[in-house]
């Protein structure tokens, strides 16, 4: 049986890596996969959750490793290690369900490229995965999971598959984390690939260095994603609890969403939007959780920009700046915004559609956070 979500939570353990889950496209028999993915809070008790979310049948994975980067496909001798699910090489995952792996012994460091292997004999139907990981994994047939070199991991993928969760269990039990959930700006479009450098990364080195408890980050973005209406994945109102709340250690959710909304031409009014963040708060509350909302960034330039979509995003502005609905509020569209022309992106910071920023973009969105304000009780 798949490991219990209570069983994480009950160790203190906090979120180090996430990435939504979503449809991915058919399944393959036989298949191995070798995700890099780029760690936030230090920990021993390093455990993963996999996802078959999005699947129509049992997914079965009979081996599963950890171990650390060395280049490319090729991991740190030594580090490669079999993760077990109940004390299980082997564990099936339930349609729509998830399962996380029992606790590994050792110790994570923070800002760690981990890779995670993993194999399923006979998956088919819909796979579940996170599409635009801005990194690069990589894939072969057979079984290659235990294996330090890269030898027979000859093809690469830009996609994560059925992997959403990392946790480990920092030595400090206060340790907390902070969830982005966004769309394709904090997914990290624009910024470069394999180097993390999404606003959340940068968010996530700051944390590491500052005399703050919230040192987890994960990186809840769907390029394309809307808060109200499901389309590039389920809206953000509809994959709260499994992206966000079921996360182990969460302490605030930083919500910056609400352009797709906007530039989509469906008719969504700033009320509308607003009554959306107004349920997000709502349930993070219940869940006791604080919420972080940023501002709407600038974008005018890209092809969908109209001013009446221009005036409900400065509505929206307005009420995220003073109603005080929030824990917390960031103000991303005053840090990219032309003094010039509010409507549009600084050029310095334009990843060169004028609406995604490049790397100086997201860092100086990370750097502009208030990191008490990702540390608060509620």
């Amino acid at each position: 049986m798949p490991s219990s979500q209570a069983g994480a939570s009950a160790r203190h353990d906090v979120v180090t890596w996430g990435a939504s889950a979503d449809q991915m496209g058919q399944g393959t028999a036989d298949r191995g996969y070798r995700l890099v993915v780029h760690t936030s809070a230090a920990g021993s008790g390093l455990r993963v959750r996999l996802s078959n979310a999005f699947g129509d049948r049992p997914l079965t994975l009979d081996s599963v490793y950890a171990g650390l980067q060395s280049q490319g496909a090729a991991l740190e001798p030594g580090s490669n290690k079999r993760l077990t699910f109940d004390g299980a090489r082997t564990v099936t995952v339930p349609a729509g369900a998830t399962a996380w792996s029992d606790p590994l012994p050792g110790s994570l460091p923070a800002g760690s490229n981990l890779v995670v292997s993993l194999h399923s004999p006979d998956a088919a139907g819909p796979a579940t995965g996170h599409w635009m990981a801005m990194q690069t994994s990589y894939a072969t047939q057979g079984d290659h999971t235990a294996e330090e070199s890269a030898a027979n991991w000859t093809e690469t993928t830009g996609s994560w598959w059925y992997l959403d969760s990392v946790s480990v269990r920092p030595k400090n039990p206060d340790t907390g984390a902070v969830v982005a959930l966004g769309d394709s700006i904090t997914d990290g479009w624009a910024s470069t690939s394999d180097q993390n450098r999404r606003w959340p990364d940068y968010l996530a080195r700051r944390l590491q260095k500052a005399d703050t408890a919230v040192k987890g980050v994960a990186d809840e973005g769907i390029s394309g994603n809307k808060v109200l209406a499901d389309g590039a994945g389920q809206a953000a109102l509809n994959r709260l609890d499994r992206d966000v709340l079921s996360q182990p250690g969460v302490r605030t959710v930083f919500l910056f969403e609400g352009v797709n909304d906007i530039k989509a031409h469906t008719g969504v009014t700033a009320a509308d939007l607003i009554a959306g963040y107004q349920e997000v708060v709502r349930r993070a509350h219940a869940a006791g959780k604080c919420v972080v909302a940023s501002t709407v960034g600038p974008f005018e330039g890209w092809s969908e920009w109209d001013p009446a979509g221009e005036a409900v995003r400065q509505q929206v502005n307005q009420y995220i700046r003073t109603s005080g609905a929030f824990d917390g509020i960031a103000d991303f569209d005053r840090i990219l915004r032309s003094p010039y022309d509010q409507a549009r992106m600084l050029p310095f910071l334009d990843g060169g559609d004028h609406i995604h920023p490049n790397d100086k973009g997201m860092q100086a969105m990370a750097d502009s956070v208030d990191l008490a304000s990702l540390d608060c009780d509620h």
